[in-house]
């Protein structure tokens, strides 16, 4: 793969290296778009259909990338935080059951749990970074691992940790909640579309993704995967699209107990969106082109001269083997001034995040050597 820079509208001299904060879209996203948006201005052109069949394709390519045969295990949603309510309230909880999380990891996937916590007397168990030397990210996945015990109802994580890149070893951590009988439930914001994953291979009970990073879509539509534990499930949202039969307007006022078949049930109310959901189906027929497992390669091949300047000038950055390579922590040398950093890579048009006490670099394939290189000298000027 070579860089797909031109597929994108990013102007000469901008430096995004900032993937994980929101993707930019392709030019053929925004066409798919700007079409539905053509769409609603002549509504009478629409047919019942339309309503039905690009949603249906969206979840049918859903199931292609996170590879799933069952494209009736997937749903629509407009936010991870609304895929994660739907899994938290069909969950029976006992007195005493522990919800175990990452520390640190992104808010969606932590106040959902509180506030379950709090109503059925649930300990939630957070397993804390440990610090930063080599070996970190090994160490977290151990820890994680030994903490999974007979009390473990829930293990709700990311596959890779949104402030550092730190990757989790989904296998080993489904053999240990199959062990004790525990739910894996998956944040794959931050991996999902750049980074490899199988349904088939992992086996989450949920898969809860945004569709504005790596799946390179439209901001406030993500996909889900709900498996066989939810599929009797009570739905956030009593929508008409849910229901059994919708597809048939003749039908909508004889009113129906019986939902979808599978995860139908927890589609989002107005999944038809005519604007975003033909650009989230286009974006994602571009991933499945180019496949997660070469985008990680190229990402690999990008920053590896990068990742290996910084460490030896004294940064920490995790281990190839326990972290992403289209996205990673840059750990500073304490006695560097974090500020002054941000100011000058502000002024060389470098655009990277800030998240805990990590330099946050996401890039992806329209980002080159050149880029990261660009990073490294500004970096090295203030170390």
């Amino acid at each position: 793969m070579i860089s797909q820079k031109h597929l994108f509208d990013i102007p000469e001299g901008i430096t995004y290296l900032n993937g994980a904060y929101m993707s930019p879209l392709l030019k053929t996203i925004a066409k798919a778009g700007y079409k539905g948006v053509d769409s609603k201005m002549h509504p009478w052109e629409l047919s019942d259909t339309d309503f039905f069949e690009e949603r249906a394709l969206l979840r049918q390519r859903f199931a292609q990338l996170i590879d799933t045969p069952e494209a009736s295990y997937t749903a629509i949603i407009p936010s991870v935080s609304y895929g994660m309510a739907n899994v938290a309230h069909n969950i029976d909880f006992t007195s005493g059951d522990e919800i175990i999380l990452i520390d640190e990891q992104f808010p969606s996937n932590v106040y959902i749990w509180q506030e379950v916590a709090k109503k059925n007397k649930v300990v939630i168990k957070t397993i804390t970074s440990p610090k930063i030397e080599q070996g970190r990210g090994k160490k977290w996945n151990q820890e994680l691992l030994n903490s999974i015990n007979q009390k473990t109802k829930v293990v709700a994580i990311p596959q890779v940790h949104w402030a550092d890149g730190t990757l989790f070893d989904l296998i080993n951590i489904r053999k240990a909640c199959d062990s004790y009988n525990a739910l894996l439930v998956i944040d794959g914001t931050q991996s999902i579309g750049a980074y490899p994953f199988s349904i088939q291979d992992i086996r989450p009970d949920a898969l809860i993704c945004g569709g504005y990073k790596w799946m390179l879509g439209p901001y406030s539509l993500g996909m889900a995967y709900y498996g066989d534990a939810f599929h009797d499930g009570k739905p956030m949202e009593e929508n008409w699209m849910n229901r059994l039969y919708s597809e048939d307007f003749s039908r909508l006022v004889q009113y129906q107990e019986q939902y979808q078949p599978g995860a139908g049930r927890f589609n989002m109310g107005e999944s038809s969106n005519f604007i975003l959901v033909p650009m989230l189906v286009k974006a994602i027929e571009q991933l499945l082109e180019w496949t997660p497992n070469a985008i990680q390669d190229y990402c690999f091949s990008i920053t590896k001269d990068t990742i290996q300047i910084l460490t030896d000038k004294g940064c920490f950055i995790e281990e190839e083997t326990n972290r992403s390579s289209h996205l990673f922590g840059v750990f500073l040398p304490s006695e560097t001034n974090i500020e002054d950093l941000k100011i000058k890579l502000k002024q060389e048009n470098i655009f990277v995040s800030y998240r805990g006490d990590a330099i946050r670099v996401s890039p992806s394939i329209y980002n080159s050597k050149d880029d990261l290189e660009k990073f490294s000298k500004t970096v090295l000027k203030l170390l």
